[in-house]
């Protein structure tokens, strides 16, 4: 969005917590996917765009063992990270469905998955994404495994900042909604040049072929563009680091556009 040229550091966190520290003292002005809750919102002043990953709780089953519905953990062993919102969230589920499970917890990733690996444990439990991660780290035997489509609980992810620069929170949320809408409108990586030929309202001013928009978050009228141009539409960016042309191999799921049954619903540029 800022041009070809634009100079930006990317810095890795160990977790969110010290994440929103280095926001908040300015030591990174974007935090690519924080989580909206309550208490960040509410009592922390951060902003978030839209949620650019939908991801949430789930179980990480042995393909072996057949379980295919949690209510096969019933009487068995489910692995999970204690003292977290994982395991606060893992418990109200099962009572909530009225699943006589036996919790297994543990302090270390790397017990835990030996537990799991050797069918001490029938599941894992935790975000979509880490299970995900998780299964990579068996290698060959990843095939063996599988993430159940059960949501145990939310767990959105989005670009997060501080309130105090009105005009930077715009061009985040709307770099966000312009990669939505660009998938919306058929605009990919590949073809912005041809789609500038579009008679489409939507796509002349997301491309900035109708003058006039990019000044309103204080950027020339080709950000969108520059944008889509480098790193494709949300679809294509989704299917290269999350999807099936990634490693990680995970479905879309509400991350599909609302016209396929998902969340992603860009607002209007007008």
């Amino acid at each position: 969005m800022l041009g070809a040229n634009a100079k930006f550091t990317v810095v890795s966190f160990r977790d969110e917590q010290d994440a929103l520290k280095a926001l908040k003292s300015g030591e990174i002005a974007l935090l690519a996917t924080g989580s909206p809750t309550f208490t960040n919102s509410a009592t922390k002043g951060f902003g978030f765009a839209r949620p650019i990953f939908y991801d949430y709780q789930g179980f990480l089953v042995n393909k072996a063992m057949g379980i295919t519905s949690p209510r096969q953990l019933a009487g068995k062993k489910t692995c999970f990270i204690s003292g977290t919102e994982i395991e606060a969230q893992v418990e109200s589920y099962m009572r909530r469905e009225k699943i006589k499970w036996l919790p297994f917890p543990f302090q270390e990733e790397g017990e835990m998955e030996a537990a799991f690996i050797t069918g001490n444990c029938a599941a894992v439990t935790a975000d979509v994404s880490q299970l995900a991660y998780e299964r990579l780290a068996f290698k060959s035997m990843a095939k063996n495994f599988e993430i159940l489509p059960d949501v145990i609980a939310k767990d959105p992810l989005a670009p997060t900042y501080t309130l105090d620069d009105p005009q930077w929170a715009a061009i985040v949320d709307w770099t966000v909604e312009a990669l939505i809408q660009a998938e919306e409108s058929g605009i990919a990586e590949a073809n912005v040049s041809e789609m500038k030929k579009s008679d489409d309202t939507v796509v002349r001013r997301l491309l900035g072929v109708q003058r006039g928009y990019g000044q309103f978050v204080g950027l020339d009228d080709a950000w969108a563009a520059r944008v889509i141009e480098a790193v494709g539409n949300y679809g294509e960016m989704f299917e290269r680091d999350l999807g099936s042309g990634s490693v990680m191999k995970l479905p879309r799921g509400a991350n599909n556009l609302w016209t396929q049954g998902g969340l992603m619903y860009a607002l209007p540029i007008r």
